[in-house]
């Protein structure tokens, strides 16, 4: 079976981790991104407001990470 070379993602665009996980991770070709959701990055809080305002919230903490791996939701299957 084949190794694959693995790298933590690690970025202060998006929510640092609150349990003990990764934010993402790249192993071979492929980019793994733990689960996010309506966190500020800058306080790790999360937003009030709407189901809108905090899904687009999760996207953008979600693109941040997908960004540091060379990446974009373009890439998301």
């Amino acid at each position: 079976m084949k190794q694959w070379d693995e790298r933590e993602i690690i970025t202060t665009n998006a929510p640092q981790n609150t349990g003990p996980y990764s934010q993402g991770l790249i192993v071979g070709p492929f980019v793994f991104v733990s689960g996010q959701g309506p966190l500020d990055p800058s306080t790790g809080e999360i937003i009030e407001g709407t189901v809108e305002e905090q899904t687009i919230l999760t996207f953008k903490n979600i693109e941040a990470i997908l960004a540091e791996a060379g990446g974009t939701l373009k890439d998301v299957v």
